[in-house]
């Protein structure tokens, strides 16, 4: 048990004690003698706040900050700076404008040292604004000044004002140092500006500085994010002490630049030395595997990470839920899940976005929303997520509905806000309201539509048979359409049966895309449900001049945690006799239910026979019916396809949920089906 401490000490016995007890770290003891002083002077308070500050514990300097002013004690600019260095380690943006606001009110905000601590506050709170107002108000500015404000625009998302900056210093006559030269250098490696870079570089071998790892490992990232990987590993090479920082760059840019097997070798021989690796080591190594489609090898990296005695962070389980979003992996996702609940990242709103989107991708919408609730500060990020999450389950009217409450909010949209919502009101055939909202974009957001924007009013208009009025459009585009505009149009053109505009729209997606297969098949399947055989045979011949082939469609189902695929006519899976007996049972029901085959689907000149039996054997129909053959209790199975699901599936596909009283949900290329009762959520166009 701590010894009392004692009351009514004198004021600078007091001041002593606590002082001491500030140094030796026990700041519960120093507060609590502080708090038995009746009357505290200005230098009892500082040394509190300096400690607290010092010690990393921002929220309590800033409460102590507020008590003083309460007593309205007139602050000196020692107490101003830490207080203004504990709202930078908070980043509370409301705090730092008081700060600034105190340091105008008491005639300190033009000293140089309390002058550069609040450029980097107002930098640290990404406050761009406000940094620029203090160091214009510097009547004075060193090297610690320059380098702030460079440092404040590379981290407020501005790299060429930051850039810039730096020039001015040097013109200026104020020689950069190093912290200057590793602060401006990822501005250079965001930009890809080699030239500067290199500047830089010569800079640093001249003044002797190749051995700060700081500016070594900066300049070894600018080379890589340029594309020039062998200068980066000369850098690295010749680097006299590689940290574990110098290293993980090195990782990253490996990946970056495609050279997977020298980033996992690097890796390896970190790992011979354990001090060697650390969180972002992992999360380097892991999101490589990511980035270069090693999905698999990243989840083992995970296994082995946690074997290793370093939990996933923020960062690491981001790039996990992507892994598991990827492979619509709904096991590994929930497990994730499970491990954030346990480790306490449920108030984490990077985490649990990508959360949201892996439920959304595989399938499990209502849980998507559940966890979009629980957020309680939702960025621009976490309603982009939910709106594009219900736009790709074709769920328009409750993304537009999400997107009124974003504004309600007060979170501003910004272009990916609308490209989610637009592509909402195209699924759902909300004409008017997707019309309403792209004319709002310049009108009332200021935000110029782009070339997305603008193939979505192209496909709600096409989706809603409104053909002409989609070409016309197009031809009134302000800037270039793109292969999607034209692409939403000739899928509509399926659709409603218009080979005239078929014909302009292939024509000018064979010069944008003139190896994409699928407009030339999509071309030819219009010219054969319109029965022209001759320009139906002359689009596939012109397909084989070109040497271009059409990607196989596949489909796949998770059952028991592994992955089953299946291609149009598959035997290979070894319970192919169940399957096709099934199906050939299923077959009968659903005829007997009023199910027609749709022949138009079938491609070739066969008869109707053969035609219906091959319609049989697509590759989602194997996949629904090996789902159903291993429900195992469950109530719905999710089953996913690399292309546009075909039409006479779709519709069989109801009619199997309606039978079997399973709900069957269907991830084509373009968006989720939800089949129910003989119905699906597409209505019947997608």
């Amino acid at each position: 048990m701590l010894p009392r401490l004692p009351s009514n000490l004198p004021a600078q016995l007091s001041l002593k004690l606590i002082k001491t007890y500030c140094e030796s770290g026990d700041l519960t003891r120093a507060h609590q003698l502080f708090d038995k002083m009746p009357d505290p002077d200005l230098r009892s308070w500082t040394v509190l706040i300096s400690a607290y500050t010092r010690r990393g514990c921002a929220n309590e300097a800033i409460y102590l900050y507020t008590r003083l002013r309460d007593r309205e004690i007139q602050p000196d600019k020692f107490v101003l700076l830490s207080f203004v260095k504990a709202c930078a380690t908070y980043g509370d943006l409301i705090e730092a404008q008081r700060a600034h606001k105190d340091a105008i009110a008491f005639g300190f905000h033009q000293d140089l040292v309390l002058g550069n601590a609040m450029i980097d506050m107002f930098g640290k709170c990404k406050f761009l604004e406000g940094a620029k107002r203090v160091f214009n108000e510097l009547r004075f500015r060193d090297v610690i000044s320059w380098t702030s404000i460079c440092s404040c625009y590379v981290s407020c998302g501005r790299p060429r004002l930051g850039i810039n900056a730096f020039r001015e210093m040097v013109l200026d006559g104020v020689r950069p140092n190093s912290v200057s030269v590793s602060s401006i250098l990822p501005a250079c490696s965001e930009l890809k500006c080699l030239n500067l870079g290199r500047e830089i570089h010569g800079f640093v071998v001249r003044n002797g500085v190749t051995e700060n790892v700081f500016i070594s490992s900066a300049l070894v990232d600018m080379y890589a994010s340029c594309l020039h990987i062998k200068q980066a590993e000369l850098v690295f090479n010749r680097m006299v002490n590689r940290d574990i920082v110098s290293h993980n760059v090195m990782i990253s840019a490996y990946f970056e630049n495609g050279e997977p097997a020298k980033a996992l070798a690097t890796f390896e021989r970190m790992k011979v030395e354990p001090s060697k690796l650390n969180y972002a080591s992992w999360n380097a190594v892991i999101c490589g595997c990511l980035q270069v489609g090693r999905t698999q090898q990243a989840l083992e990296l995970l296994s082995e990470m946690q074997h290793a005695g370093f939990n996933p962070n923020q960062i690491t389980l981001t790039a996990v839920l992507t892994a598991c979003t990827n492979l619509e992996s709904l096991r590994g996702g929930k497990e994730i899940h499970g491990y954030i609940i346990r480790h306490g990242f449920l108030n984490d709103t990077t985490v649990l976005t990508a959360l949201i989107f892996m439920y959304a991708k595989c399938g499990k919408l209502e849980i998507s929303r559940k966890v979009f609730e629980m957020i309680s500060r939702k960025d621009t990020v976490a309603w982009n997520t939910m709106i594009y999450a219900n736009s790709m389950h074709g769920n328009g009217n409750e993304a537009l509905m999400l997107f009124n409450k974003m504004l309600k909010s007060g979170v501003k949209p910004n272009p990916v806000t609308f490209t989610g919502v637009l592509s909402g009101c195209s699924h759902s055939r909300l004409v008017d309201e997707g019309l309403f909202i792209f004319n709002s974009m310049r009108r009332v957001h200021m935000i110029e539509p782009d070339s997305e924007h603008h193939s979505c009013v192209v496909d709600i208009l096409s989706r809603a048979g409104r053909l002409e009025e989609a070409y016309q459009f197009i031809q009134n585009m302000v800037i270039e359409p793109t292969a999607s505009a034209w692409g939403a149009l000739l899928g509509a053109c399926r659709v409603y049966k218009n080979v005239d505009l078929a014909r302009i729209a292939a024509n000018r997606l064979f010069e944008i895309e003139p190896h994409n297969a699928g407009n030339y098949v999509l071309l030819s399947n219009i010219f054969v449900n319109a029965k022209l055989w001759g320009e139906a045979s002359e689009t596939r011949k012109s397909m084989r001049d070109k040497g271009i082939t059409k990607e196989p469609g596949c489909s796949w189902v998770r059952v028991k945690n592994k992955v089953h695929t299946f291609v149009a006519g598959d035997k290979s899976n070894e319970h192919s006799d169940d399957i096709y007996t099934f199906l050939s049972n299923m077959s009968e029901k659903i005829r007997q239910a009023g199910y027609l085959p749709d022949t138009d689907f079938v491609l070739q000149d066969l008869d109707c026979e053969e035609k219906e039996d091959t319609l049989c054997n697509h590759s989602e129909k194997l996949a629904v019916a090996f789902g159903l053959l291993n429900l195992s209790g469950e109530s719905s199975i999710t089953v996913f396809k690399n292309l546009r699901i075909c039409g006479d599936c779709h519709n069989a596909i109801k009619f199997m949920a309606k039978i079997s009283g399973v709900t069957i949900v269907v991830r084509d290329s373009l968006r989720f089906h939800h089949f129910r009762d003989g119905h699906c959520s597409c209505k019947d166009f997608w």
